[in-house]
Order: C-alpha cells, then structure tokens, then sequence
C-alpha cells in the first residue's frame, strides 16, 4: 500500500516537491514504515510480533481499532482509494483528495545538487506525529552538505526560525533526531515544552515524547566556561538524549535505562557518536515572503562568490534555493 500510494503521487506529480530519486531509500523506509504499521495492530489489547501475523486470524474489532488509532493507515487509505479511483481533483465535487493529506510542501530545495537523508516514508510519518500547525510545509534551514562542518554555521542558521526538526544520520547509518517545537535561542537555560519529542527513523521507527519527569525539552549554548557547550534535547548536562557538541562532529545519545525526559531509548549505534550527515527543517505555515526568499549562503559575501568564480567552481548552496517555477511539484 505504501509503494502503491508513492507511486501514484509520483506519477500525479503531487509529491508536492519532494524527489524519490533525491531522497534516502525508498524501498528501506517502506520496510521500516511496514514493520511499525503491523506492530500496532493489536490483538485483544496486546500486540502482535509480526512474524505472528500470518498464524493468527484478525477479527473486524482488531482492524477497526488499528485503523482509527494509527493515523498513517487512514491517511494512506484514502490516497489509494482517491487516486486509484482517480477522484483527487474532482471539480465536480470539489477536492476530495489533496496530497497534503499525506505529504507536507517541500520547500527549499532545488534538487540538482541535493540529496536529503529523509526517505519520502519517513516524511510520512514525521508529519503524522507532528502538530497541524507544524504539518503543511517543511523548508531546509541547514545541511552539512552545503552549510559546512561548522557549529556556529549551524547555530546561526537555525536561530529564531521557528519550529524545526533536527535529522542526524551517523557513521554508522542511523538516523535520528528532535523536534523543537520553539525557536532555539542562545542561552544556558533549558527551553521549549511539552510537545517536544525525539524520534529514530533508522534502523527503526519510533517516536518518543514528553514523560513530565522534567522540563529540559531543549538546550543551546556556545561559548561558555562554566556551562556545557553545544545542543542537547531531553535528559541533563552531560547525560542528554541527544546531544551535538560545539565541537562539531560528534555527539551523544545516552539512556540508561531510558531518557528521563522523553523516555527514549539510545537513538544512536553508539552512545557516543560521530555524525555523517545533519540537516534541520523548519516546520509549519510560511508567508509568501518567507517562501519568496531566494537568498544562497554565498549571496551575503560577494568576495567569497567571486573568488569561488576565479578558481572556476560553482556555487553548490545554489541548491538551496527556491526556484521560482520549479519548486512547486516533481
């Protein structure tokens, strides 16, 4: 169903900007996608090991309670059904489908240079997991591939954005990450709320929200003697669910048994990790003119642009921008 529903967004070219091609696996995140579905199918209040499914029978309570309790089920559902059926435009009857049901507006990028460690499965999920405000459009405020290895690169791109996800793959091919439902800010308090969260998207799905243990949501702080220096999620100083050192590279994911604050488990392959891979999304509504800004890393320093032109090699934050007619679909 999964493949069947991408595959139709494609070919309607309603993947509402995202690239199969640009993207992580799609087969893989399919995989994992299907194994966290049949995990909460339920039988008699009690869940079912997967490789039970074939063995047992499902009755009709079972199903309608898995169908009503998950929202990725109902959301795929209906795109199968409304595409197949070829009923997502009707004019008739106005719009019974929209592909924002399953997949929010990927702004951003333009795919010629680009390659994202998300999987269009994955971007289904996340966004089923998040507020309906933090749905709709997602846009890249940060990538190492085009950003750089720098932590104050990455600090100043996603101060006072609004709402992000924080994605980090590492060299060892997990991937996992936070959602900040606040603005980051610099400074050496805890921050945000209670509708944080931590996720893992590889090997395993799994999203892990706020236990009310503590209130250490979020942390940022650079250039400190006497605090700790970096960004961390959950947990506490020196003990966080997720955290990303100052010193650009590395970082750690420590629960023993658990996070105190999210109640996750280790995100990472180990507790100390060195990351491959980070980008952060902001999350939410955007004004015409937040999304009219077509501005590259390079456009504010013109001495950098020209040498770069001198030496003959291109701009590859030119990736970054937003086409002004491309942008919209495939």
């Amino acid at each position: 169903m999964i493949i069947s529903v991408i595959h139709l967004l494609r070919q309607e070219k309603m993947l509402r900007g995202w690239n199969v091609e640009k993207t992580a696996d799609c087969i893989l995140g399919t995989t994992r996608l299907t194994a966290y579905l049949m995990s909460e199918l339920k039988i008699k209040g009690e869940d079912l090991p997967a490789e039970h499914l074939h063995s047992v029978e499902i009755n009709k309570t079972a199903l309608k309670d898995w169908v009503y309790r998950v929202p990725q089920i109902p959301s795929l559902l209906h795109a199968l059904v409304a595409m197949g059926l070829h009923l997502a435009k009707s004019e008739g009857q106005g719009e019974i489908f929209s592909s924002n049901l399953v997949l929010p507006l990927c702004v951003g990028i333009k795919f010629s240079g680009m390659y994202t460690v998300l999987d269009i499965p994955s971007v289904l999920y996340l966004k089923s997991n998040l507020p309906s405000e933090n749905q709709s459009q997602w846009k890249l405020v940060f990538s190492s591939q085009f950003h750089g290895e720098s932590f104050s690169r990455f600090s100043h791109q996603i101060l006072q954005k609004g709402p992000t996800l924080l994605i980090v793959k590492d060299t060892f091919g997990y991937v996992f990450g936070g959602f900040a439902s606040c603005s980051w800010e610099l400074k050496p308090q805890f921050q945000g709320n209670s509708t944080c969260f931590l996720f893992t998207l590889s090997p395993n799905l799994g999203v892990f929200t706020y236990t009310g243990y503590n209130d250490h949501y979020m942390y940022l702080n650079q250039d400190q003697q006497t605090m700790p220096n970096g960004l961390g999620m959950g947990g506490q100083h020196n003990y966080f669910g997720l955290w990303i050192d100052s010193n650009y590279g590395s970082g750690h994911s420590k629960a023993k048994p658990r996070c105190t604050t999210y109640n996750s488990p280790q995100l990472s392959a180990r507790e100390h990790f060195t990351i491959e891979t980070m980008e952060v999304w902001l999350v939410g509504n955007f004004t015409e003119s937040e999304l009219s800004k077509t501005k590259s890393v390079l456009d504010a320093d013109p001495e950098a642009q020209a040498l770069l032109e001198m030496i003959g090699k291109t701009r590859v934050s030119d990736g970054l921008r937003e086409p002004a007619e491309e942008e919209a679909e495939e």
